[in-house]
């Protein structure tokens, strides 16, 4: 059995957004053969191309970061009907200079939380469209937007709801096999 290395980032900044708890409850959920490991974007200067021909060390960091894994998850609010902004722009860092884009055959989930009904529905189909520009192969089955509402989950990410619970298994029992089929057939780059 394989084991593969899932770099995630968390869409949010902040320490106690609800998208970090929903990262521990993936985590938590995840079948054996998936390691984690969170992928830092809050320490990155704002994207400049006249940085590309000589990159910061936060922008090799990041690079480095996701060419250790084979494959990222995205974990995202959503902010004004898009991704927040610190997430679009690690995403930049990492897809640049021209032609050393690290997201270019390296298999991805969406999932986010909100406290509303189409929890980060609109997010999500924002971020699709930057991953698919990136090359980034995804997996667009299941679609998973969490509402959060008050004790779905424990800070530590245990998931209060069997419901939720078996669908938030299910998720990353799909994603373990995407990644597997990806790798199966797209050389890692």
């Amino acid at each position: 059995m394989s084991t593969y290395q899932v770099g995630y980032f968390v869409g949010s900044l902040s320490e106690k957004s609800i998208n970090r708890i929903l990262s521990r409850a993936l985590i938590r959920v995840a079948p054996p053969g998936l390691e984690f490991r969170e992928i830092p974007i809050k320490d990155l200067p704002l994207y400049n191309h006249d940085f590309d021909a000589d990159y910061p060390r936060e922008g090799k960091a990041l690079k480095e970061a996701i060419a250790s894994v084979d494959a990222v998850l995205f974990v995202t609010p959503e902010y004004n009907r898009s991704i927040p902004g610190g997430l679009k722009n690690a995403i930049d860092w990492a897809s640049r200079p021209w032609g050393t884009n690290s997201f270019t055959h390296k298999p991805s989930a969406v999932i986010g939380a909100s406290p509303g009904k189409i929890g980060t529905a609109v997010a999500q189909q924002s971020l699709r469209s930057v991953l698919s520009f990136c090359n980034s192969p995804q997996m667009n089955a299941p679609e998973a937007y969490i509402q959060f509402i008050p004790g779905l989950f424990t800070e530590d990410g245990e998931v209060t709801d069997p419901t939720t619970q078996q669908f938030l298994g299910d998720f990353m029992a799909d994603f373990k096999t995407f990644i597997a089929r990806v790798l199966t057939v797209l050389p890692q780059r």
